[in-house]
């Protein structure tokens, strides 16, 4: 798995409770695939049309510094498939797990179409 982004938990991204909001990590983990896979593909006309269940391993508190890992699982002919996590980087939990992200290419009307990993 390649980590790349480091972020630090700060007051806005807690929920009620006093821990990591779950919509933030969705988002996090969203932004990381897109980031990663527009790396790998060489473009940002990509979109993230399925994300499977975003399982909470352990919480995240102020102040803690989470790394964000993406680990590519499946190449297909229009879409990439990654699993990404996000853990503290202090105690090596993690925080939150997401098995798949499917990633799509995009033409310029928006519409699938084949990506540079895409065999021929």
């Amino acid at each position: 798995m390649e980590y790349s982004t480091q972020r630090m938990v700060m007051y806005p991204h807690l929920n009620a409770a006093g821990i990591l909001f779950g919509g933030q990590a969705f988002s996090w983990v969203d932004e990381d695939a897109i980031i990663f896979a527009a790396n790998l593909l060489e473009t940002n006309k990509i979109a993230t049309v399925k994300m499977s269940a975003l399982e909470f391993k352990s919480a995240a508190n102020i102040g803690d510094i989470l790394i964000s890992g993406v680990e590519l699982i499946r190449v297909g002919t229009t879409s990439i498939t990654v699993k990404c996590e996000l853990r503290n980087k202090t105690t090596n939990k993690i925080i939150v797990q997401v098995d798949e992200v499917v990633i799509v290419a995009l033409d310029y009307n928006k519409k699938p179409t084949k990506h540079k990993l895409a065999k021929n």
